[in-house]
């Protein structure tokens, strides 16, 4: 597969292994080829491009407006706006039973197809447990099962890569034969600036494509952070093209991306910054499942989620 080559370099960021950043958004004007944002309510625009009931809210997004209000009082705003989906992360719960966050998903008439979880072997059935109450079609993290690839810089290897495929191969038969569905990979931006060599063949590729060429199409899926790979390098169009019937999920994340990688604390609505979704939208058809809106570190109020919905519900490609 051509990948994008990287024209920007990347930034030097210390303490590798920590959490990402969450990042204030940052306005960015949108391109040309983006359009217009037609106007109406997304109501009146639903259907157009992508269906409501295919798009989903990563719950992370929020986590800070969580804080002040609840999640309560979050999916209801979310429900308000139109969104059928929302995917939550460790910290969406509260506290909170499976069975009582189900109880909640259902008072706001949402749910959750998948969430980023666990991926420890030694307590991923107390996961599939979870998963299975919520009603979840995949499993997955906001990362790997196995080692993954480091976080910042850094280098990894083939050997590396192949032990994370066969970490989500087993993550993934276990999620399937508890009725939970694929287990899914996300990526941040390293996963296409690393790359490794096929011992056997001599071929060099990124380290995401090692890990889908390595695992097995009925046990894992992969969610493509559209944003994050853009700014690690990739080209999403060419990957949805080659690889888009391993790609169930699509993380709906935009921003500006001019500047160097990774680009923390230039998020934005989406369809005001640099990714061209009418091209990416176009190959995703038929292969993606979910589309799954975020923005590290949100607004602590609807809009981001309010404009992004009837964006992407609005857009004709």
């Amino acid at each position: 597969m051509r990948r994008t080559l990287l024209t920007r370099a990347a930034t030097a960021v210390a303490a590798a292994g920590l959490a990402l950043p969450v990042a204030a958004a940052a306005p960015a004007a949108a391109d040309a080829h983006q359009g217009d944002r037609t106007a109406g309510s997304s109501a009146q625009c639903s259907g157009r491009s992508v269906p409501a009931s295919k798009i989903s809210f990563q719950l992370y997004s929020y986590s800070a407006w969580q804080q002040e209000v609840g999640v309560d009082a979050v999916l209801g705003e979310l429900a308000d706006i139109g969104y059928k989906n929302v995917e939550p992360f460790g910290g969406s719960y509260e506290g909170r039973t499976a069975e009582e966050f189900r109880a909640l998903l259902k008072e706001h008439q949402l749910k959750a197809p998948g969430s980023h979880g666990g991926t420890d072997p030694e307590a991923f059935d107390e996961t599939l447990d979870f998963a299975k109450t919520l009603g979840q079609k995949y499993t997955g993290s906001g990362g790997w099962s196995g080692p993954g690839v480091p976080f910042f810089g850094g280098s990894t290897s083939w050997e590396s890569a192949m032990e994370t495929a066969e970490a989500m191969n087993a993550a993934g038969e276990l999620s399937v034969k508890a009725g939970t569905g694929k287990h899914f990979g996300h990526n941040h931006w390293n996963e296409f600036v690393l790359e490794v060599t096929d011992p056997a063949s001599g071929e060099t590729m990124s380290w995401w494509e090692a890990v889908v060429r390595n695992t097995d199409p009925r046990y894992v899926a992969f969610q493509v952070d559209v944003y994050w790979a853009t700014d690690g390098g990739a080209d999403v169009v060419e990957l949805l093209e080659e690889y888009g019937d391993r790609i169930d999920l699509l993380h709906i994340k935009d921003g500006d991306l001019s500047g160097p990688t990774p680009a923390f604390g230039t998020q934005t609505v989406v369809g005001e910054g640099d990714i061209d979704w009418p091209s990416i939208l176009d190959a995703a058809q038929g292969k993606v499942k979910y589309y799954v809106i975020e923005m590290d570190g949100a607004p602590t109020d609807a809009s981001f989620a309010r404009e992004s919905f009837e964006y992407l519900t609005c857009l004709d490609f």
